[in-house]
């Protein structure tokens, strides 16, 4: 977050007057002209590898460990660990993920899920109570909402399978930058201000992220120091230290006792988290989706993300339409009606599929997606909520639907994506997050960071009454979820890589970004910085000011499209291999702030 244009960076040091009470608490202190700030640009080409994250700080973090001689793995999860620091309300130790990765010498393509899972005392009624469920805003500020974090999980996994550093060597960035701090920019006192009266409920919240009470102050230096010690400790004892050891005693004590202020009103239900789900926690290796698309080949984010197979199916449905030659109106009126349809199948029948059948292979075939496409007219949009179709069954003649229309269940927008490419040409693609904008609220006290209310991605009952729901809670279960990191390549070398955070509208996103690059002849930072709109299967489809501003809005209206205007959608980057060999990194230019995109040795 930290801009070139934003007063710089200096270290935080607490007097020993104040008491080592206050000796690891966060304090902002104006910046002194001597340290200056990471430059900040997003879009950047050259040799060596490439980083492209939503902070400059992160992105520097990932080209340092690449100009060390690290590959894509070591460098994703510098630039992550990062990120834990400098966007702590989206991401950090306390939530989980999902990593794609492209092995050059293999040419194949790999993912972990490091998902965060419900406790193995959960049941399909962990959000009710006498069987109503509790009210939403309940559940997420609570230790009930909380999750065994996967995040430390997946470092690891990474590392020990793919990486060339230890993570001791990788955290080193970031443990800098918690114990010097980073620059506060507007976009974080923002996001703070939207937390304000939660974050006063938690003595250790409150202490980091509003230092004397108050709102950091805009070009000010904000610091972690127990952060900086937890990124320490996991370095030096390995990820048992969370998943077996003292940090995550801490977790489970702030868990199942919330340290909420004495003087607050607020009622803070505690989690059933335990020391069982930390140790039994595990990464999940499997097989990326996959779709062929206009000559290239897509790998995304198999469930228990949404993600792979929701983009895929999309994609499907997009294939028997040439986008290249359709008028604007025409490419954007597919494009909606396509992911109404794709989101009409996803929350019927998604879900973990360690608890529910998920028909992963047939909604990614063509087939299927070509029953469903024939729903599409140039003349007129579907109503939605449109109902889904049965990808069990074999696709009849004529278009596919049936059933009950199940509608999409709220997912909060946070979450944040970063892409690394190396010299060797690995590639990583991998989204994190805590869930809400601040988690669940409630920082680890003495350790650094907040954790996850990730488990408000479960539906908390059935949406339709009747209707088989594969997203209820269950032990250790996963919540379903929309990250869609993806790799694309082409005769089996990478293309590009790209991802989002946004909850549902990541997946929108990302589509968008696929058929702006793939179909539209933009460049990918043009296809990143389009105006977007997200349609998962509502009567009205919400967009960006910048959209509704086109020209085409009135025939897409004209059609029967509706919109609802939203500030922004997503937060994209993402990373390309140029003709020559070089790497272009992309990343937002307004969103958020504006993203930061960095290659190893610059070039025209």
């Amino acid at each position: 977050m930290p801009s070139a244009a934003l007063p710089v960076r200096v270290r935080l040091i607490a007097p020993l007057a104040l008491g080592a009470a206050l000796a690891s608490a966060a304090v902002t202190i104006p910046p002194a002209a001597h340290a200056a700030a990471p430059p900040k640009s997003p879009v950047a080409v050259g040799n060596g590898g490439a980083v492209a994250s939503v902070d400059a700080d992160a992105t520097a973090a990932g080209i340092e460990v690449l100009r060390d001689g690290g590959n894509a793995v070591d460098a994703a999860v510098a630039t992550a660990a990062a990120l834990g620091v400098t966007e702590p309300y989206s991401a950090g130790v306390g939530g989980g993920g999902y990593f794609v990765y492209y092995d050059a010498r293999s040419r194949t393509v790999h993912t972990l899920d490091g998902r965060e899972t419900a406790p193995l005392s959960a049941d399909a009624g962990l959000f009710t109570e006498n069987g109503v469920p509790i009210p939403f805003a309940d559940a997420v500020t609570s230790g009930l909402s909380v999750g065994t974090p996967g995040t430390p999980a997946t470092w690891d996994r990474a590392l020990r399978q793919w990486g060339s550093r230890s993570l001791g060597t990788v955290l080193r960035p970031a443990e800098r930058l918690a114990a010097d701090g980073f620059t506060v920019d507007q976009t974080f006192i923002d996001q703070t201000a939207a937390n304000q009266a939660r974050f006063r409920d938690f003595p250790a919240t409150r202490e980091l992220f509003l230092p004397g009470g108050s709102l950091p102050v805009l070009g000010s230096t904000l610091a972690n120091p127990d952060l900086a010690a937890t990124y320490r400790q996991l370095g030096r004892e390995g990820v048992q230290a969370l998943y077996a050891g003292d940090i995550g005693a801490d977790v489970l004590e702030t868990v199942q006792h919330p340290p909420v202020d004495p003087a607050s009103t607020r009622v803070v239900r505690p989690g059933k988290l335990a020391a069982e789900d930390l140790e039994q926690y595990a990464v999940r290796q499997q097989r990326p989706t996959q779709v062929h698309y206009r000559g290239v080949d897509v790998y995304g984010m198999a469930p228990s993300s949404s993600g792979g197979t929701t983009v895929g199916e999309a994609l499907n449905i997009l294939q028997g339409t040439d986008l290249s030659a359709a008028d604007s109106t025409r490419y954007l009126h597919r494009y909606l009606e396509s992911t109404r349809i794709a989101f009409a199948d996803r929350n019927r029948w998604v879900g973990d599929p360690r608890f529910v059948d998920v028909p992963t292979k047939q909604l990614l075939s063509q087939a299927y997606a070509d029953s469903r496409a024939c729903l599409i007219s140039d003349d007129r949009a579907l109503t939605s909520p449109l109902a889904p179709g049965d990808p069990t069954q074999r696709p009849a003649e004529g278009c596919a639907t049936g059933g009950t229309a199940v509608p999409t269940g709220y997912e909060g927008p946070s979450t944040t994506h970063l892409t690394v490419a190396d010299k060797w040409g690995n590639v990583v693609a991998y989204t994190l997050t805590i869930e809400q904008t601040g988690g669940s609220g409630i920082t680890v006290p003495g350790r650094g960071f907040l954790l996850n209310n990730e488990l408000t991605d479960f539906n908390f009952v059935p949406l339709v009454a009747g209707v088989p729901d594969p997203n209820l809670p269950g032990p250790g279960k996963r919540p379903r979820s929309s990250m869609s990191p993806t790799i694309v390549l082409r005769d089996g070398r990478p293309l590009l890589a790209t991802g989002s955070p946004g909850g549902a509208t990541i997946i929108t996103t990302v589509l968008q970004v696929l058929t702006g690059r793939l179909d539209r002849g933009l460049t990918l930072p043009q296809a990143i910085a389009a105006p977007r709109a997200s349609q998962r299967n509502a009567a009205a489809t919400q967009a960006e000011p910048g959209f509704l501003a086109l020209p085409e809005r009135t025939a897409l209206e004209a059609l029967g499209h509706a919109f609802t205007s939203v500030a922004e959608i997503g937060a994209a980057t993402g990373v390309e291999r140029l003709p020559d060999g070089r790497w272009l990194a992309a990343a937002e230019p307004v969103r958020r702030g504006g993203g930061a995109a960095a290659v190893v040795s610059p070039s025209p």
